[in-house]
């Protein structure tokens, strides 16, 4: 055996373990991409069919929707998220983005396959700024997320009082969980959901330490005595997206063996099209 080979067969293991290391970490960044009107991962949502990375460390993204006619600008916009979470990797060279079976995957995918942004690729038929777009359902988000966490609360026996004068560092570390850790070490679902709400509560004003845990979507303090009405109307926001949910889930079922890997039909750019961002 010469010294070339040698060093080929030490080296070999490490750049596997090197390749899946860094397959995981899109697989991770993915399951923090959103659903932006479910605010669910599109990950558990099995949105993503394939996520590769290559020799070169490009990345190759291709999904499908629950149905063929999934507004473009909600396409658009989880694609471009998806783009964006992955290419914040300091090891990614480049991203590849496609989507397949859409009524608009050909303008979709020309678009992203050139970097382009939302009103770039559809020029006229653009209806309104991806950005405002992606706040409206950061809004909404926050919400459903709140309502979560205010229904938990309210229910563990937290008076209103006690709720509304919580600050966001009193918040962190009050006790959710009537058995707190699980014995497997898993955080309990109250732990869950004040992390899920605090991933959202900048949205809607600062987030300071000192500042309140709980405010409406102007950044005002939630009051007391109208806490029981405030949370019945941010209940329908809860309500409709489970709905939503759970019939995308369906439709996504249907229309797709989701255990057979999945081929993207694709006409306006190609599969292997790599977009090169810029640091």
């Amino acid at each position: 055996m010469t010294v070339m080979s040698e060093r080929v067969e030490k080296g070999q293991p490490a750049q596997d373990r090197r390749m899946e290391q860094r397959q995981a970490q899109v697989w991770a960044r993915l399951q923090d991409v959103t659903d932006p009107e479910l605010d669910e991962s599109v990950v558990d949502l099995n949105f993503i069919a394939r996520a590769d990375v290559d020799s070169m460390n490009r990345v190759h993204i291709e999904f499908r929707l629950p149905t063929y006619w999934c507004a473009a600008n909600f396409s658009f916009l989880m694609a471009d998220d998806m783009r964006r979470a992955v290419a914040a990797l300091d090891w990614v060279e480049g991203t590849s983005v496609v989507l397949g079976e859409h009524m608009y995957a050909d303008k979709i995918n020309a678009g992203l396959a050139r970097g382009r942004s939302f009103q770039e690729t559809f020029g006229a038929e653009a209806d309104g700024d991806l950005d405002d777009l992606r706040q409206t359902f950061l809004v909404k988000a926050f919400q459903r997320r709140q309502v979560a966490l205010l229904n938990h609360l309210i229910g563990m026996g937290h008076s209103p009082e006690a709720i509304v004068t919580l600050k966001l560092a009193e918040l962190g570390c009050l006790p959710v969980d009537d058995d707190g850790a699980r014995d497997d070490g898993a955080r309990g679902d109250g732990e869950r959901l004040v992390r899920r709400y605090l991933e959202r509560r900048a949205v809607v004003g600062p987030a300071e330490p000192d500042g309140p845990a709980f405010v409406d979507t102007d950044g005002a303090r939630l009051k007391a005595d109208g806490l029981s009405a405030y949370v019945s109307r941010l209940r329908r926001v809860g309500v409709n997206a489970e709905f939503n949910g759970a019939l995308c889930r369906g439709l996504l079922s249907v229309r797709f063996d989701l255990e057979t890997p999945f081929v993207p039909r694709v006409k306006g750019a190609s599969a292997s099209a790599v977009v090169q961002h810029e640091v």
